[in-house]
């Protein structure tokens, strides 16, 4: 019962802080808008130099795939950087002095410290569905190749991304204390994880070195997860067009729909497994860490 209502007050002063819950929400579309407007011309142009002279592309096939790559970069993005906005309910509770009066109160550490866990994915799904939502209206509007299969699929990457960027948020969110930390850390969270996620720019894109470090790192494989469900109608209305199995391949490898970990393809339930191993080491880590500081 205490974790229940721990549960429900965290989600409450979330919602109820007209600040966070605005930026949460109206960052996902902010990014649509910024995605659609300056990277949709250079996914369409590079999606148009990997194919061969002599096929033709429809137009409503290419917006479709520039479609399906938006969407999925913006939910790779917004299930980390939303998961730091909602949890940073566990700092702000550190810097008002509420912390301690809920340490004198007769709530265990642990059931606090899960409490803020719980609270930040319930707070985090809420927006990133949203912002799903919003993005199925997009491809909607330029080119659908979608089925209610893939839309499931999406959602439950969208769970597994965002359990992974809740527990790495509250990883950090522990050793920070003060409001210029908070700030420090958003920025750093929101300018970088885009990047290193592949999320603005495919993978393939950098020098092998750089692939090779990064293809240790879940994010990628969380952006690729849900690439490959965003894309993958469209990739099948190619080859029913009659589009050559290489070119598929190619453009596949493009956008980072296939990954290589060491030189080897990585499969899509490796990806899950390893996404669900990570999210389980850092719950444990956040617990560990909880229960140090505890015994300190």
């Amino acid at each position: 019962m205490k974790l229940k209502a721990m549960i429900f007050r965290n989600v409450k002063l979330f919602f109820k802080d007209k600040g966070m819950f605005f930026t949460s929400l109206v960052t996902p579309m902010i990014l649509l808008v910024l995605y659609v407007t300056f990277l949709g011309k250079t996914y369409t142009d590079s999606f148009n130099s990997a194919i061969p002279q002599g096929i033709q592309v429809s137009d409503n096939l290419i917006a479709a795939t520039v479609g399906g790559e938006l969407i999925s970069s913006i939910l790779a993005v917004c299930c980390v950087t939303v998961a730091f906005c909602s949890n940073l309910l566990m700092v702000q509770d550190k810097v008002s002095g509420a912390r301690n009066d809920l340490m004198i109160a007769p709530v265990k550490r642990s059931v606090l410290a899960i409490s803020y866990y719980i609270a930040t994915v319930f707070s985090t799904l809420i927006v990133c569905i949203a912002a799903f939502g919003a993005g199925l209206l997009y491809v909607h509007s330029v080119g659908w190749y979608m089925s209610v299969a893939d839309i499931l699929w999406i959602l439950l990457d969208i769970v597994l991304v965002v359990l992974f960027g809740t527990a790495l948020s509250s990883i950090i969110n522990v050793f920070l204390s003060t409001q210029g930390q908070i700030s420090a850390v958003g920025t750093i969270v929101s300018a970088g994880y885009g990047f290193i996620c592949g999320a603005y720019m495919p993978i393939s894109n950098f020098g092998t070195g750089l692939q090779k470090v990064l293809s240790f790192l879940p994010g990628t494989y969380g952006t690729s997860l849900l690439r490959n469900h965003a894309m993958r109608g469209v990739f099948e209305q190619m080859r029913a067009d009659g589009f050559p199995d290489e070119v598929v391949e190619g453009i596949m490898e493009s956008v980072d729909c296939k990954l290589y970990f060491l030189g080897n393809e990585v499969s899509l339930s490796a990806m899950y497994l390893y996404l669900v191993a990570i999210v389980f080491l850092l719950i444990a880590a956040y617990i560990w860490i909880n229960a140090r500081k505890k015994n300190r």
